[in-house]
């Protein structure tokens, strides 16, 4: 489908969702952000649904602005894949090793490693600017440096929630590592204090919602912000980087025989800030569940614990300011699905898949999803399906 336009206060809220479907206090969250002054464009994914401040799956285009609430409070959490020279074939016929070994390699939950990963001892891990990175934590908000230690050992870790690590097979019975994490809670941290900071500027007052609250250009907030944001972003990135690093390794270890390869990673963020320019001018673009789809850009949109997911590639879509979802998007908060499903409703929902069946993850019970396939036919102007894939293994925090 091609967008449906709703009228914004300041600007046209641009939908690649059926408004009808929308959740009134995602729409009334929409039209919000359509009231600030800053703002000069608004795109709507098909997985959108409520959020804080700013919708899960939208896209917010401001000149001079940026507002941290629509970044998100897990900076730079994302996605990596990647294709494997396993087939389902290698696949032994019980699985539960093979996801015990994931589990013992990366910590879940809040779970974290005994001491720092050391990048160096990873296979073919990119150490390049990993000294410089860790160097730039002294220049970071005072109110986390004490976190120096916990974000260390939480370097290579998965956290809870929506977050996993999947074994996923294609359509060809090619095997794919898929993951989902982002800046642990060195990221949640930095995002709730910045979030608190901008809410006491005094252009910040009278807004329709205290969330939207931003930090403008050439400020000494706005400088302070976007070094904490982008240094964040990095961190996420790197999560994911060691965390992948440390999953091939149990793939090697696991299927030693078969000498496995692996092609390049696929790697994309879905909650951050970049710049970008679009008619003339230079904006700054949040994507709040949402990932980058310019043209030829791959990304992954995920479904739930059940459901298959997608490798995608871009077709540079200006008027989504070049973006696609992050994934199906829930149709229901956790606690009403803790409140609509049962373990046995989890078991049967996610029948053939290896992974927990317990109550400490029925609110990621597929049921709790949109459909994927829908998400992706209402974005075919967005990207094109490189490949389909489908999980059967699970790791859940």
């Amino acid at each position: 489908m091609s967008y449906v336009e709703v009228p914004g206060a300041k600007v046209p809220i641009r939908m690649w969702a059926d408004p009808s479907t929308v959740e009134g206090g995602a729409m009334q969250q929409l039209q919000n952000v359509a009231t600030l002054p800053w703002i000069k464009g608004l795109a709507v994914m098909p997985d959108v649904h409520y959020g804080k401040g700013a919708t899960v799956g939208s896209v917010i285009a401001m000149h001079g602005a940026v507002c941290p609430a629509a970044v998100g409070v897990d900076i730079g959490c994302g996605m990596s894949a990647v294709r494997t020279s396993l087939t389902a074939n290698d696949l032994p016929g019980d699985l539960s090793r093979l996801r015990s070994k994931i589990e013992q390699a990366i910590p879940v939950g809040r779970g974290m490693h005994r001491d720092e990963v050391d990048p160096k001892r990873l296979f073919q891990f990119p150490t390049a600017g990993w000294d410089d990175f860790w160097s730039r934590f002294d220049g970071i908000a005072e109110s986390v440096k004490f976190r120096h230690e916990r974000a260390q050992k939480q370097m290579g870790t998965l956290g809870s929630g929506n977050h996993f690590i999947e074994f996923c097979l294609d359509e060809s019975g090619a095997v794919w590592l898929m993951l989902h994490s982002g800046s642990r809670n060195i990221g949640k941290e930095l995002a709730e204090y910045h979030i608190g900071e901008a809410q006491k500027l005094p252009h910040n007052q009278g807004l329709v919602d205290r969330d939207l609250a931003v930090f403008v250009a050439d400020t000494p907030q706005m400088q302070a912000y976007r070094n904490d944001l982008f240094w964040a972003q990095e961190y996420a990135k790197y999560n994911r980087a060691i965390m992948m690093a440390l999953f091939q390794e149990v793939v090697r270890r696991e299927f030693r025989k078969a000498k496995v390869t692996f092609d390049p990673v696929i790697s994309c963020h879905h909650n951050y800030v970049a710049e970008e320019r679009y008619e003339g001018m230079d904006l700054l673009v949040t994507r709040k569940g949402a990932i980058r789809a310019g043209s030829g850009d791959f990304g992954i949109i995920p479904g739930s614990m059940g459901t298959g997911s997608y490798i995608v590639k871009g077709l540079g879509n200006e008027a989504s300011f070049n973006s696609a979802s992050h994934g199906a998007g829930r149709k229901m908060s956790r606690s009403a699905a803790k409140r609509r499903f049962s373990t046995r409703d989890l078991e049967e929902q996610t029948r053939g898949v290896e992974c927990r069946k317990d109550s400490g993850v029925v609110d990621e019970i597929p049921g709790a999803y949109k459909p994927i396939e829908k998400v992706i036919d209402q974005q075919r102007d967005l990207v094109e399906v490189v490949a389909k894939l489908k999980q059967v293994i699970c790791v859940k925090g």
